[in-house]
């Protein structure tokens, strides 16, 4: 099964940790097919004066998208990320989010798919259209490289 995942950081050794997260995932949860650019951003938010580093990453994986999201978290945790943000955003060593898994479409009480901002953030959009442009939105039905340029015409 094909994921797509987001990856962030804004302290620390930025480019190291999103390497660091690339070869852990590869290591324990599936073979990397693909790796975006590194993207500055701004926070998104909150307020902060560490920029972020953003990136997406595709993974082929034999894990479920729960198993998937519990060993994401455990990677985050072994990089030294003591909380998940609930609501309330904070600088962080690392973040990896589940984007899409396929074209799978599901909610429960810990996972949304797809996830349910992904569409909004320019800091997810441009990484993941850089690898994954002709991908569709298993909800919006619009393409990835469709959803970011909206959603660069909707903050001009």
């Amino acid at each position: 099964m094909k994921a797509y995942l987001g990856l962030g950081t804004n302290i620390g050794n930025k480019r190291r940790n999103l390497i660091t997260a690339g070869a852990l995932l590869a290591e324990q949860c599936g073979d990397v097919l693909s790796v975006s650019s590194f993207y500055e951003t701004q926070p998104w938010g909150f307020h902060s004066e560490n920029q972020f580093l953003n990136a997406a990453l595709l993974l082929e994986t034999g894990m479920s998208p729960e198993e998937l999201l519990h060993e994401t978290q455990r990677i985050e945790r072994e990089m030294g990320r003591t909380e998940k943000s609930n609501g309330v955003y904070q600088d962080r060593v690392i973040d990896i989010d589940l984007l899409l898994y396929e074209d799978w479409v599901m909610q429960t009480e810990e996972l949304t798919l797809p996830h349910p901002l992904m569409h909004q953030r320019e800091f997810v959009l441009l990484p993941l259209a850089e690898i994954a442009p002709w991908v569709k939105h298993p909800v919006l039905g619009k393409t990835i490289e469709e959803l970011r340029v909206a959603n660069y015409e909707s903050n001009l």
